[in-house]
């Protein structure tokens, strides 16, 4: 024994029993306290690379395709088609988002087989890249996730994927229906934990996608036409693992998850549903409540995530800013108030689900023209593409070269439920654009060629003038 240590233990038998009890119990305590923490601490799990959807250009789908595909199909009155007409242009959406294949196959019917190609073009195309650039063998993954809302069939599209790439016969794969537009970081956290139960580390495959091939209105319901006009195609696959090895290989690290379901309330419940209208005819009917619920979820879902991604300095601000506006005889003002989140994250992929939705969350979190960029940025050239939009939106930051390593990321997406749910990142290199990224050869168009937000008496002349500006000239590209 040293003598310093010495020292000490004659130190503390000179205290007396009093005072040296409750000291050994209190070392005792915070022994235990680090030992359990150390042997409960998850494996770390790393994004190792994602893929997203680009279509081919022969199913680009603009206003005169729409309005062509309308007028032959003979399905909708003329007040019909000047509303979809209107939404339309009042959608934020731009000239280069992608249909079905039916909307090209003039004949005008939605069937079990268009459903089936559009599933297969996206969901293969997209697993074939990122295994292949991720050097990941189909044999290899040990969970498979699958979600897609609107389309179902049997057998699954997570028995069609592990067929196609003949995956292991004890790989655990799950398909997700009916889950909305939060998929895609629901399919992340549910795949997460599935790997840290596991006795070994793997790989995890999600994979995101929408099907608008068998969901396509063909009644006159205003509430439920609204979804031809925004939803268009597109898929995404990640590959997640906790194989301590692939940590150098990886892009970013998962730091948190967060699912938030507010289906209790009426109104959020029925803000988006799956019916028959009069005729019978099958719809999505997206209520007027939708943008209000979505508001409220949001508020509820970041005051249970402040707590775990603000720094202690941006609460104790915002606690203070709650007390003076309580102390002050203002409790509309105080409720009002909302964290300062860009102070705990560099990038977000903020839910773009519409152009009403991306103002209502700007609105409520306070976020800057900058901040909702790759929102409007992603509605504008994909559309609205379900499940897959947060990870088209991270696409966007790193074909503009914006993430650094150390960055952390916010995924937010809401979904039919009403539900919300995060997923935070933390980027462990600099992020570029790999070859199959979606926004290759049109991320210099952004954002100069989104739209303004537009007024209740909108002139869209500016908004055709911006689409129809040609690409700005190399040296200004280089800047961007």
């Amino acid at each position: 024994m040293s003598s310093s240590m010495a020292a000490v233990v004659s130190s503390l038998r000179a205290l007396p029993l009093p005072v040296l009890v409750p000291l050994v119990a209190s070392a005792l305590a915070f022994v235990v306290t680090v030992l359990r923490r150390v042997l409960r601490r998850q494996r770390p799990v790393y994004l190792l690379n994602y893929s997203c959807h680009l279509p081919d250009a022969e199913r680009q789908c603009n206003l005169e395709v729409c309005e062509y595909f309308g007028l032959r199909s003979g399905r909708y009155t003329d007040e019909t088609a000047d509303f979809m007409r209107l939404i339309f242009r009042k959608s934020g959406l731009g000239q280069e988002t992608f249909a079905p294949p039916f909307i090209f196959s003039g004949k005008f019917e939605k069937t079990q087989a268009f459903a089936i190609q559009e599933a297969e073009e996206g969901l293969f195309t997209v697993v074939s890249q990122l295994l292949a650039k991720s050097d990941v063998h189909p044999r290899d993954v040990s969970v498979l996730v699958v979600a897609c809302s609107m389309f179902s069939p049997k057998p699954s599209l997570a028995s069609m994927i592990v067929r196609r790439f003949k995956m292991k016969d004890d790989v655990k794969s799950y398909s997700l229906a009916g889950m909305g537009c939060s998929a895609g970081t629901v399919g992340i956290d549910m795949a997460a934990r599935a790997l840290r139960v596991q006795r070994r580390p793997g790989y995890a495959l999600v994979v995101v996608t929408e099907n608008t091939s068998l969901n396509w209105y063909f009644g006159n319901n205003k509430h439920m036409l609204v979804t031809n006009c925004i939803f268009r195609v597109g898929s995404a696959a990640a590959l997640i693992t906790d194989v301590p090895a692939r940590r150098a290989d990886a892009k970013y690290e998962l730091l948190r998850t967060l699912r938030t379901h507010h289906g209790a309330d009426d109104a959020a419940y029925n803000a988006a549903v799956q019916m028959e209208d009069e005729d019978g005819m099958v719809g999505v009917a997206l209520t007027k409540d939708l943008v209000r619920v979505a508001g409220a979820g949001l508020r509820q879902h970041i005051a249970t995530l402040a707590p775990y991604v603000l720094p202690v300095s941006e609460l104790l601000r915002y606690v203070y800013r709650v007390a003076w506006a309580y102390s002050g005889g203002n409790p509309k003002a105080a409720a009002a108030l909302v964290p300062d989140f860009q102070r705990a994250f560099e990038h977000m992929c903020i839910h773009s689900g519409g152009k009403a939705v991306i103002d209502t969350v700007a609105k409520l979190m306070g976020f800057g023209p900058s901040v909702v960029e790759p929102a409007r940025a992603t509605l504008h050239r994909f559309g609205n593409t379900s499940s897959s939009l947060v990870f088209y939106e991270l696409a966007y930051f790193e074909a503009k070269r914006r993430v650094r390593a150390g960055d952390r990321l916010w995924m937010l997406a809401f979904g039919t439920g009403f539900k919300a749910c995060s997923n935070v990142w933390r980027a462990l290199r600099d992020a570029a654009p790999d070859a199959d990224n979606p926004w290759n050869g049109c991320a210099h168009r952004y954002p100069a060629a989104l739209p303004v937000p537009t007024p209740r008496r909108a002139n869209y002349q500016p908004q055709q003038q911006h689409e129809q500006q040609p690409p700005p000239p190399p040296q200004q590209q280089q800047q961007q």
